[in-house]
């Protein structure tokens, strides 16, 4: 480090403030400094010169660290505030980083401070940078505005609420209101956009508060009389709480769109893709609210059924073989097992279950089901394959493709009480444009079909609106979740692959997946040693924000001979982590936690302990972990909920790989 650190420093003691500037010397910086003790002498200094950073010391006899955070945020000032000091204890240093305060460094440990400083300094000045960036972006805004005035196409600005705050010619005459009437606020998003179309708009809203942009769309817009316009709308965020939106008139392309339907021959059909294109959207829209909801219910369960099926085991234990509450415990234990497989299954179906892709022969796959499957379907239904003219590669999850087979041919074999006949039939396919229009969300190109058809009693136009929806079934009370078929959809959907059923009463069934091709060699699988024993003497850093689940799992580790040390939040594991003189050999934490998530926190620990291995633990997550569907590299994971055995087991394997 070199340069010159302008430094402000909050400090009673000279000689304190010597080491203080001796030790940022000694680290390559030209320091000018300022040492003050009270409030006047601070607001001064800030009113007078530029700084770099703020030192300040935790408790002095007219001032305190707490009270000049408070002054250099009076000041409107965005600086380092860093407290150095050797009387803060735990908790006061955790509260001041929470109101504030960047870091802090114990004055027995000042060589953290100029890695601290450098830190703080580089976050400050790419603040400073989005700050210019956004400048830049708001001078641009007026002089598009100008020039769009002239423009053929609307555009617009409105606030995040719909109220439309500025908008060109072109729009106000497609929408028939005047500039008064924009003036006093009369024109809003909602209010213009047909109720059919609501939704669309809505998503749009939940895209733009996500990635700042929303994919253009196709909707209707009300003019002032009434009548309607369709239109093509793009958004996105100019300066928040601004959006842009460009809104372009397709009146022509329609009326241009009729006249050549009317002259074709297969104007219904056209008609018919349309409906059906819109029919998919809404579906897909539905089974996408869908998916949230039961994502975020599994969430909730797994970590309740984590501290109940965890306490189960522990109970197990403790109980001899012929203790009458044993039965009642087994009981117990085994309800929690249940609720756990219909957790995971809603995870399939919302697509927030980490899974293990790899490059996989769909044939070989299936091929290696059929005795199984034979099992399953009894001896009063016929199988028959129809094997591929050449092999399709596809880019999944085994064991999740493995359970779309499975789940295919229960659903077949119970449309069939009778008996008949299933066929399953694998092939290389071309989706084309014209089927991908028809459905979807396709995307053309090669891909690999799975297709099972069944003679059984087929379903009406209603059944195969609902049949991916959770826990909807036709089959009689007690035989049957209503999760089989949702799962599927949440498998074939993470594996960016998309199914369709085929289906008329007491005509039969016919499920198609397709998978995208990929053209790569097939992936060997890898099998992990189990390990030898469960206990072991290294320690732990557990970090994890729900009470009742940390409090288990600490005891569960504790009883297999870990050593632990508890937080309950990214800040405290900090704090515990710098306090601890020790080695850390692995970091347990939660995934999603309020202020900071467990791969962040992993990221901030790992200069300071680059030998901690680190295993994460979430019912779901929301991160990219979930989103991209597999784990970044270094990170282990193990699937909430979790049990006394899974969890020694998962430990120990991530330590032992560590060894080998």
């Amino acid at each position: 480090m070199n340069g010159v650190l302008r430094l402000l420093l909050v400090e009673d003691s000279p000689s304190d403030a010597k080491l203080v500037v001796a030790e940022l010397q000694r680290s390559g910086w030209t320091v000018e400094h300022e040492r003050v003790q009270t409030a006047g002498a601070m607001q001064a200094a800030l009113a007078g010169k530029e700084w770099d950073v703020v030192l300040s010391d935790w408790s002095m006899p007219a001032f305190s660290a707490a009270a000049a955070l408070a002054t250099v945020k009076a000041a409107g000032r965005d600086l380092p505030f860093i407290i150095v000091s050797g009387t803060v204890g735990e908790e006061a240093a955790v509260e001041a980083m929470r109101a504030g305060a960047h870091d802090y460094v114990l004055k027995d440990k000042l060589g953290r401070l100029a890695p601290a400083i450098e830190r703080e300094l580089r976050e400050c000045r790419d603040r400073a940078a989005r700050r210019q960036a956004e400048a830049a972006l708001l001078e641009s805004e007026v002089r598009f505005r100008r020039l769009a005035d002239s423009g053929i196409i609307g555009i617009v600005t409105s606030d995040m609420d719909g109220c439309v705050l500025e908008a060109n010619d072109a729009y106000l005459s497609l929408i028939g209101y005047s500039r008064a009437e924009l003036a006093a606020g009369a024109i809003r998003w909602n209010e213009l956009t047909p109720p059919e179309h609501r939704l669309r708009t809505a998503l749009a809203g939940e895209q733009l508060a996500a990635s700042g942009v929303a994919a253009p769309w196709e909707s209707e817009t009300f003019r002032k009389d009434g009548s309607r316009v369709p239109v093509l709308v793009g958004v996105a965020v100019l300066t928040y709480p601004k959006a842009i939106a460009f809104i372009a008139d397709l009146s022509a392309r329609q009326q241009a769109e009729k006249a050549r339907f009317e002259e074709q021959a297969k104007r219904e059909h056209a008609e018919e893709a349309l409906r059906q294109s819109e029919e998919q959207l809404r579906h897909a829209q539905k089974m996408d609210a869908l998916g949230r909801l039961a994502g975020g219910v599994a969430h909730d369960f797994n970590n309740v059924l984590s501290v109940i099926m965890s306490y189960g085991e522990l109970l197990l234990g403790e109980l001899k073989p012929a203790d009458p509450m044993r039965a009642d415990v087994e009981e117990i234990r085994k309800a929690g097992e249940r609720a756990a497989g219909l957790t995971r299954q809603l995870l399939m179906f919302s697509r927030h279950q980490v899974v293990a892709p790899r490059v996989i022969d769909l044939h070989e796959v299936l091929a290696g089901t059929e005795k199984m499957l034979k099992r399953i379907l009894g001896e009063d239904v016929d199988l028959a394959w129809v094997p591929p003219k050449a092999r399709g590669r596809i880019e999944a999850d085994p064991g999740q493709i493995e359970q779309v087979i499975l789940n295919l041919v229960v659903n077949a074999r119970d449309a069939m009480p009778t008996g008949g006949q299933l066929t399953i039939e694998t092939a290389n396919v071309l989706l084309d444009e014209a089927y991908a229009l028809g459905h979807l969300p396709v995307k053309p190109g090669p891909h690999v079909m799975l297709a099972v058809t069944d003679t059984g009693v087929g379903m009406d136009r209603e059944t195969q609106a609902r049949i991916f929806e959770p826990f909807f079934t036709t089959k009689e009370q007690g035989k049957g979740t209503g999760l089989g078929l949702s799962t599927v959809f949440g498998i074939v959907q993470q594996s960016g692959g998309s199914i369709w059923v085929y289906s008329e009463p007491g005509r039969g069934t016919t499920f198609k997946v397709y998978f995208p091709q990929v053209d790569a060699e097939v992936d060997v699988a890898f099998s992990p040693v189990a390990p030898v024993t469960l206990r072991g003497t290294e320690t732990i850093l557990l970090v994890e924000d729900e009470d009742a689940v940390r409090r288990i799992v600490e005891s569960a580790l504790r009883r297999q001979g870990y050593r632990v040390i508890a937080a309950q939040n990214g800040g405290e594991a900090l704090l515990l982590c710098e306090q601890h003189e020790g080695t850390i050999d692995l970091l347990v934490t939660d995934v999603v936690m309020p202020q900071m998530s467990g791969p962040q926190l992993a990221r901030r620990l790992a200069t300071a302990r680059p030998g901690m291995k680190v295993l994460c633990m979430s019912g779901y997550t929301d991160d990219s972990i979930v989103r991209h569907g597999v784990l970044p590299s270094g990170f282990a994971f193990l699937q909430k909920p979790v049990t006394p055995v899974t969890l020694a087991s998962k430990v120990r394997e991530v330590l032992d790989a560590t060894k080998r």
